[in-house]
């Protein structure tokens, strides 16, 4: 685009490929707008570091709000690691493309969830994905364009950590998603927490809650809950940062074999102390998005973004 300013495309041919390709962008944000307008929620799983247990916190709070009736879409924009179709035992492939405006069907996991996963376009799920930024943002939007997401009452988006290409992608694309902040309970996940929060503050994202994962190991027999990461950080960290705290989650061994086995452990019927918190952050994620004010009065009473926060505002 730069380059057609200056004049260096030349020629007549370039100046036609390049208003060819500002034609494609515009059609691929009218195709986003679209498929976004069929969307009532939209939650970004995100947080600063690797290892915290966002994929699982994404796949049982889509399942959770799924096995409650709600239509539920799953993304995995964590291109460089998707897990999302192995936690989910999900083989499909991508269909072909019978035209170039047909939308494709994300695969679907059961009648209320649909999901998304650059795994689902590889011949290899082993493959490396070595792609520089324009590709994945590329990617990122092309996932909800180009995808038939259809009405959804919530659309899960589990990210990569850090806040990189993909989280921007979102929130420059997403303008009203909310994030769902993850973190351990010791100081080294903390500290890169409070980086992610301060992400959707400069991207002006309201947070729907911070949660604590890993909070504690039950012990796989006699179920009590031993605290191996120490505990209540998360906690101090959303009263620092005034957001809402949505619980902790301990560790259970049954939930990590579950999703290595692609069978949640939420799905089952047990009450394990992980399943009764995973079913309280679905409480509470199903509060916070019911209650969360419209676009129009976000907008009268002037909170950054259109959004409000609803710890935070009088509104």
């Amino acid at each position: 685009m730069g380059n057609c300013s200056s004049g260096s495309c030349g020629s007549k041919q370039g100046g036609s490929s390049c208003g060819s390709a500002d034609a494609s962008i515009a059609q691929q944000e009218v195709a986003i707008t679209t498929s976004l307008g069929k969307i009532k929620n939209k939650i970004l799983v995100m947080s600063g570091k690797g290892g915290v247990g966002k994929s699982t916190v994404s796949t049982n709070l889509a399942l959770g709000l799924a096995s409650r009736g709600h239509k539920v879409g799953l993304m995995d924009v964590d291109l460089h690691g998707p897990d999302i179709c192995r936690m989910l035992n999900l083989t499909d492939k991508i269909p072909d493309r019978q035209s170039k405006n047909q939308l494709l069907p994300p695969m679907q996991y059961n009648d209320n969830l649909k999901v998304i996963s650059l795994e689902y376009l590889m011949e290899n799920r082993d493959d490396p994905i070595i792609w520089r930024g324009p590709l994945k943002i590329q990617a990122i939007r092309q996932f909800i364009s180009d995808m038939d997401w259809g009405e959804l009452d919530y659309l899960i988006i589990d990210a990569p950590p850090g806040t990189g290409d993909e989280p921007l992608t979102v929130s420059s694309t997403i303008k009203d998603a909310h994030a769902l902040v993850v973190t351990t309970p010791q100081e080294v996940a903390l500290a890169d927490v409070r980086k992610s929060l301060n992400f959707c503050k400069h991207v002006s994202m309201n947070v729907v809650g911070l949660v604590e994962n890993m909070s504690g190991l039950v012990c796989p027999h006699c179920s009590n809950t031993v605290e191996i990461f120490k505990s209540g950080g998360g906690e101090q960290t959303a009263q620092d940062f005034a957001v809402p705290f949505l619980g902790k989650i301990p560790l259970d061994p049954k939930v990590v074999m579950g999703g290595d086995d692609g069978q949640p452990y939420l799905a089952s019927d047990s009450d394990s102390p992980a399943i009764t918190a995973f079913k309280e952050l679905v409480n509470r994620i199903e509060k916070s998005m019911s209650e969360k004010p419209t676009l129009e009065m976000a907008s009268s009473c002037g909170c950054a973004g259109g959004v409000c926060n609803p710890d935070t505002c009088d509104c």
